[in-house]
């Protein structure tokens, strides 16, 4: 079983935004992390925030405790500081769940 979180973001600079994804990835991996699904999203039918969503992608860890610990780790503030928050104008946690690899 692993730590799941489901991600919707309005991304405004898909350059920056992928500079973001491909300096993150050597750190994810190292606390076991993955990502799982990843869609570009055109329309959005039902919300239950105000922001824009024009992505949604599911994050993957071993536990809750070692999400926590990824998202707090400084290299990886670093690089959102630098790449995620000029080119994200939103983000929306839809959903964080313990999930059962097999069905």
């Amino acid at each position: 079983m692993g730590y799941e979180r489901v991600m919707g973001l309005h991304v405004t600079d898909d350059v920056g935004y992928q500079q973001y994804r491909d300096a993150m990835l050597p750190i994810l991996t190292t606390y076991g992390g993955s990502f799982g699904y990843d869609f570009r999203i055109a329309e959005v039918l039902k919300t239950k925030t105000a922001d824009n969503i024009n992505r949604v992608f599911t994050i993957e860890f071993p536990d809750q405790k070692t999400m926590e610990a990824f998202f707090a780790d400084p290299e990886y503030l670093a690089i959102k500081s630098r790449h995620l928050d000029h080119s994200v104008a939103s983000r929306t946690i839809i959903a964080m769940y313990n999930n059962a690899t097999e069905l």
